[in-house]
């Protein structure tokens, strides 16, 4: 089986367990939420955190609901992050954004749902209970991950930071926080769980470091397509500040970097490998 028949075989999983994580009764809130989760995307945390665990032994089954719990969060992201008093994004993936289909109060508790949904599936997730200290130290990390000192702090700095006195060091953070927090964290659950070597969780979170800023600079390489000079991003870009071709390269240095990380700690992953190397194809945008 190829490595991408072997994703395709873990999103599949992934579908099917989010939509029995997500409730299933009938009002505007459910279906909202519903709308927002099973209308697309590629996955690509809780695909992390299936490859991470695979690499370090663990059954894909016992990995599923910390995926999906990153993938209800960052869902939950994606819709505030629409919502007007942010980004104000009319489409998502190809449709209309949640607030757009739902309106803004819908939209808000929709955000508030999956993330209280997140920490419910997380908490629920079967485990051995002499390993439930790895468990818990999980479930922390992926809370700070998602808050003040990860994605949401990276938010703040989104919106909060000057443009105009912009620096390298302030962007790096931004990215690092904003999109890199729940993908590093992501590709931590194999070796958390697992109990691995300090050695082997410090190369697992350079690789995740590395390629959650490879992410963000690709988005923005894409984002800026839709740019002109007229018409500059109002928030921290990477394509704005290093020029695309500079983004390119940074690009292409922070997957390398990643890879270099599984090398150095002789990680085998063919699917981590490729989900890094598969950020250095600049055709469709990430989600």
């Amino acid at each position: 089986m190829s490595v991408q028949d072997k994703l395709h075989a873990k999103k599949n999983a992934i579908e099917k367990s989010l939509d029995r994580f997500l409730p299933a009764e009938e009002n505007p809130l459910v279906k909202a939420m519903r709308y927002t989760v099973l209308s697309g995307g590629k996955r690509f945390r809780p695909l992390l955190a299936l490859a991470s665990g695979e690499c370090f032994g663990l059954n894909p089954d016992a990995v599923l609901p910390f995926g999906c719990a990153l993938e209800l969060i960052h869902n939950y992201s994606l819709v505030h992050d629409d919502l007007p008093m942010m980004d104000d994004d009319d489409f998502r993936r190809g449709k209309p954004s949640c607030h757009k289909v739902f309106g803004e109060d819908i939209a808000l508790l929709v955000g508030d749902s999956l993330l209280t949904l997140a920490f419910e599936v997380l908490a629920s997730a079967p485990w051995e209970e002499s390993k439930s200290v790895q468990k818990e130290q999980m479930i922390r990390e992926i809370a700070q991950s998602a808050g003040i000192q990860g994605m949401v702090g990276g938010q703040l700095l989104d919106i909060t930071l000057k443009l105009d006195a912009l620096s390298e060091e302030d962007l790096q953070d931004v990215m690092a926080k904003k999109t890199g927090a729940l993908i590093q964290v992501s590709v931590r659950v194999g070796p958390i769980l697992a109990g691995a070597s300090s050695a082997e969780v410090l190369a697992m979170t350079h690789y995740g470091k590395n390629l959650g800023l490879a992410f963000q600079m690709r988005d923005d390489i894409l984002d800026s397509d839709h740019f002109f000079p007229q018409d500059p991003p109002q928030h921290p870009n990477a394509a704005s500040f290093y020029g695309v071709e500079g983004a390119k390269i940074k690009l292409g240095q922070h997957i390398q970097s990643a890879l270099h990380a599984l090398d150095s700690a002789r990680l085998e992953s063919e699917e981590l490998r490729f989900l890094a190397s598969k950020l250095l194809d600049l055709k469709q945008k990430n989600e």
